[in-house]
């Protein structure tokens, strides 16, 4: 495993303490930009289009699921 996808309530706290430990770690991040919640909205604005988008890729849920592969069979 080398890629992590994140989505949870606290995006100021167990969002981005994940975040920043998979990407310290060398891990391929993602973070659900709408899978996210906080209860300070411009904390998780800033977040979201700041800290996680500078360690990794920050699609919208409806986005993500566009990007995965279709299961063949």
């Amino acid at each position: 495993m080398d890629h992590l996808v994140l989505a949870g309530i606290a995006t100021g706290g167990v969002v981005l303490s994940t975040a920043c430990l998979v990407a310290d770690l060398d891990y391929r991040l993602t973070v659900l930009s709408d899978g996210c919640a906080d209860p300070d909205p411009a904390l998780h604005r800033l977040l979201v289009e700041k800290v996680f988008a500078r360690r990794g890729d920050v699609p919208s849920v409806d986005e993500w699921v566009k990007s995965l592969p279709t299961a063949q069979g």
